[in-house]
């Protein structure tokens, strides 16, 4: 009988992302209230070291599955060996980010194991002896409760959302055995990261620009440094090649959670609503006193982005100076 969590805690270049630690804490919320144990899983190269770090947030037991073959994200490789640790522990609900590799790999399972899935949860709550899961629907206009039927159940949640919290236990890391098995796709090619530049989907704040940057973000980068915080983008700022396409928000670009978010000359369309509207706190700031932005927003401000950004700049450099 299927019982217990399985959590698959993703990992880049030997670094957890801050997601793997949503999801482990989500995990052992979920695994108090079920009364189960909770499995932490992590995939990659050279990573038996790190994977220690997951004892933190309140994983019952570690696994690691080392193999030169998991170096990078590879989608057959990585299906493969997830499918076959999943089979032999035999979880009642898996959990993962909502990231790229995330999304990838979360539907590969799902068809692998003819499995439920939830993508981009917000939330996981018990009710009596089912699970609900919530994820908005229709570009974010309604959110929607969710039963998956049979076991495993899958969630993919979107990162930011869920609360990281500390539970250290006194687990060692095992390792498993790898089969990595039949491999059909290869890496050929990976862009370069740009240094310290922080991942959109987890930062904290994000300064977004659009059509009223007129394809200058000087001013949004000023801000977003100030704040450290993540530079962000609309579609129309993407296409005019004003910033490049990972750095865009909305429906076909990445959907963020942030504590905090700017939007700069960005009117609103709900295909870029869609990408934010979770984010805990919206400021918006547009000339247009009409613009639909507006109405997502919890501050707004009228005025020409050209003045108000690097006014807002200066302010917070001086209270910085101040801390």
């Amino acid at each position: 009988m299927a019982q217990g969590i399985l959590v698959l805690a993703e990992q880049r270049n030997g670094a957890f992302r801050k997601v793997a630690f949503d999801a482990v804490s989500e995990g052992r919320r979920l695994a108090d209230s079920m009364n189960t144990d909770l499995t932490a899983v992590v995939l990659g190269s050279g990573i038996e070291n790190i994977a220690g770090a997951l004892r933190k947030y309140g994983a019952d037991s570690i696994l690691a599955a080392d193999d030169s073959a998991l170096a990078d994200y590879n989608t057959d490789a990585y299906t493969n060996v997830s499918a076959n640790i999943i089979e032999s522990k035999d979880p009642a609900l898996i959990i993962l980010g909502a990231s790229i590799h995330g999304k990838d790999l979360a539907a590969r399972l799902a068809a692998r194991l003819d499995a439920g899935l939830v993508m981009e949860c917000i939330n996981i709550k018990q009710d009596g002896d089912k699970l609900v899961f919530t994820r908005p629907m229709y570009g974010g206009k309604i959110l929607a409760d969710i039963e998956i039927e049979g076991t495993p159940k899958i969630a993919a949640i979107r990162p930011n959302v869920m609360t990281i919290e500390e539970s250290e236990k006194a687990v060692t890391v095992d390792k498993v055995d790898v089969r990595v098995g039949e491999v059909k796709t290869s890496v050929v090619e990976k862009l370069i990261e740009e240094g310290d530049k922080i991942e959109l989907t987890e930062a904290d704040i994000i300064i977004s620009g659009g059509h009223g940057t007129s394809g200058d973000f000087t001013a949004i980068e000023d801000l977003a440094s100030a704040l450290g915080g993540a530079v962000g983008a609309s579609r129309f700022a993407v296409d005019e090649g004003w910033r490049p396409h990972s750095d865009q928000v909305g429906q076909t670009g990445k959907i963020v959670s942030p504590s905090l978010y700017i939007a700069c000359g960005i009117s609103g369309a709900i295909q870029h609503v869609a990408g934010m509207s979770t984010s805990k706190n919206i400021v918006a700031i547009n000339k247009d006193s009409e613009a639909p932005i507006f109405s997502e927003s919890d501050i707004g401000i009228v005025g020409d982005l050209v003045e108000v950004v690097p006014a807002i700049t200066e302010e917070v450099k001086k209270l910085s100076k101040n801390l």
